[in-house]
C-alpha cells in the first residue's frame, strides 16, 4: 500500500469502529449500565458520557465545551497537513500509520462535539435509552454534544491494607477511566511513536534499500542476459 492509502485506511477504519460502537452503545444500554466484555470482571462496557476531554476529564462548562471543541478542530487540521507533508516527503510509512490513528481518534472525539448533541435524544442515568434523530430535537446544539465512552478496565480493584501509610483501608482501582476507540487509538498512536519511532524509520530504510537492491538484481541478471 502507499503512504497516501495507509492514511486513508487508517483514519476510515479507526472512525468506522469507534462510530459505530459509540451509535450501538448510545441506543441500546441504558446511561450506567453496561456488561462484562467475554466474561471478563476486569474488562467491561460501562456506558458513560463527558463534556470534556479524554478519558473523562471534565473542561470547564459550556464555555469550556466551546473552546475544547474550536480548539480541536484546529489542532486536527494541523495534524492532516503535517500528515500530508509527512506523505509527500515520504516518512515511513510506520510512523504516517501511527500518525493517522492519532488523527483518526481526535476526529472521533469531535465527531461526538459537533453533531450528537443534535442527532441524539439525551440520555439519563438508568433511563430510556437515546434515540437517533428525535422528533423533539437533540439534547444539545452544534459543538455541544457529549462525547461517549465505553470502556473500562477495572484490572486492580482492592482495598489498601491498613497499615499503608496514608491512603489505608481506602479502595484503589487500577485502571479506572472510562475510555472509547478513540481515545485508545491516540493513545496507541503516541506511545508507539515515542517508544518505537527509531526502530519505525530504520525498518522502513531497510525495506527500502531491500526493493532497491532486488530491483538492481534484476537490472544487472538482465545485463548480463542480453
Amino acid at each position: 500500500m502507499s503512504r497516501k492509502q495507509i492514511a486513508i485506511a487508517t483514519i476510515f477504519l479507526v472512525l468506522l469502529i469507534d462510530q459505530a460502537l459509540k451509535f450501538y452503545i448510545k441506543t441500546n444500554i441504558h446511561y450506567g449500565d453496561g456488561f462484562n466484555i467475554l466474561g471478563l470482571e476486569w474488562a467491561r462496557i460501562h456506558f458513560v458520557e463527558n463534556d470534556g476531554m479524554a478519558f473523562g476529564i471534565s473542561f470547564g462548562g459550556v464555555v469550556g465545551k466551546y473552546f475544547l471543541s474550536v480548539f480541536r478542530i484546529v489542532t486536527v487540521s494541523i495534524l492532516i497537513y503535517v500528515l500530508i507533508k509527512m506523505i509527500k516527503e515520504k516518512e515511513s510509512k510506520g510512523l504516517i500509520f501511527f500518525f493517522s490513528m492519532i488523527i483518526a481518534g481526535a476526529i472521533g472525539n469531535i465527531i461526538d462535539s459537533l453533531f450528537y448533541g443534535i442527532i441524539f435524544s439525551e440520555s439519563y442515568y438508568h433511563g430510556s435509552v437515546a434515540v437517533l434523530f428525535p422528533p423533539e430535537g437533540g439534547y444539545g446544539s452544534f459543538l455541544t454534544g457529549k462525547v461517549v465512552d465505553m470502556l473500562y478496565f477495572p484490572i486492580i480493584d482492592s482495598t489498601l491494607p491498613e497499615s499503608f501509610p496514608i491512603w489505608g483501608g481506602q479502595r484503589f482501582e487500577f485502571f479506572k477511566p472510562v475510555f472509547n476507540i478513540a481515545d485508545a487509538a491516540i493513545s496507541v498512536g503516541v506511545i508507539s511513536i515515542l517508544l518505537f519511532h527509531r526502530y519505525i524509520i530504520q525498518s522502513d530504510k531497510k525495506s527500502i534499500e531491500t526493493t532497491v537492491n532486488e530491483e538492481n538484481s534484476i537490472v544487472e541478471n538482465e545485463t548480463l542476459a542480453n
